[in-house]
């Protein structure tokens, strides 16, 4: 009888043991249906590593990251024609929240608006300088300190938006390839063509594929 029973509750438990496996197998396939991180699809970044800040810094310069001297490095994609990216860690880029699709035609598409939100040079000059310092460049006078999101695109006067951008050699100003991309967004979000929360995060990931990206 003792055997009996003994063999019963092993039955009891491998049944309780399949159930409780096929119940997690199917709610893990439901998890990964509906997008839901589970424990194999977790971003192997921090939260918030790289991403697009929102800083509302009209007019001035928000100074809303420390970093060490020779912690950030520009990368290079073409340095004949000029064509540097920011560390991403150091300068992710930053939007100000005041600026949004909806308000594009008050502010960015605004004449005279990129003048009303630009802080003077006496502001730039002290936190250039400590990006020069942290980037480890020396600069010159082709560098511009530069924002990654323009402000012609709603991109914030936050250091996490700014940084010291390397021209090609023999540049006699600050004049380089980004310019006329952010001059070619700018035209697409205010025709209607590229909605302004697209345009930002592709000139923020990467200012030399952003016009091809979005079709332009």
């Amino acid at each position: 009888m003792n055997a009996l029973r003994l063999l019963a509750s092993a039955a009891a438990a491998a049944a309780l043991v399949t159930g409780a496996t096929a119940c997690s197998a199917a709610s893990l396939g439901t998890a990964i249906a509906a997008g839901r991180p589970t424990a194999s699809s977790q971003p192997s970044q921090s939260a918030g590593q790289g991403q697009v800040k929102e800083v509302h810094s009209p007019s001035r310069v928000t100074v809303d990251e420390q970093l060490a001297p020779g912690h950030c490095r520009a990368r290079v994609v073409d340095a004949s024609a000029g064509k540097y990216l920011p560390d991403p860690a150091c300068t992710p880029g930053a939007v100000d929240p005041a600026v949004t699709q909806a308000t594009i035609d008050s502010t960015i598409c605004r004449a005279g608006y990129t003048a009303a939100v630009r802080p003077p040079s006496s502001a730039t000059a002290k936190v250039k300088a400590e990006s020069l310092r942290e980037y480890g460049e020396s600069g010159s006078a082709s560098t511009e300190y530069d924002h990654l999101v323009s402000l012609e695109l709603g991109g914030s006067n936050s250091v996490s938006n700014l940084w010291p951008e390397p021209n090609r050699a023999g540049a006699t100003g600050t004049t380089n390839p980004k310019d006329a991309v952010e001059d070619a967004l700018h035209r697409a979000v205010c025709a209607h063509k590229v909605r302004l929360a697209a345009a930002q995060t592709a000139i923020a990931h990467d200012w030399t594929t952003a016009l091809h990206v979005l079709g332009l």
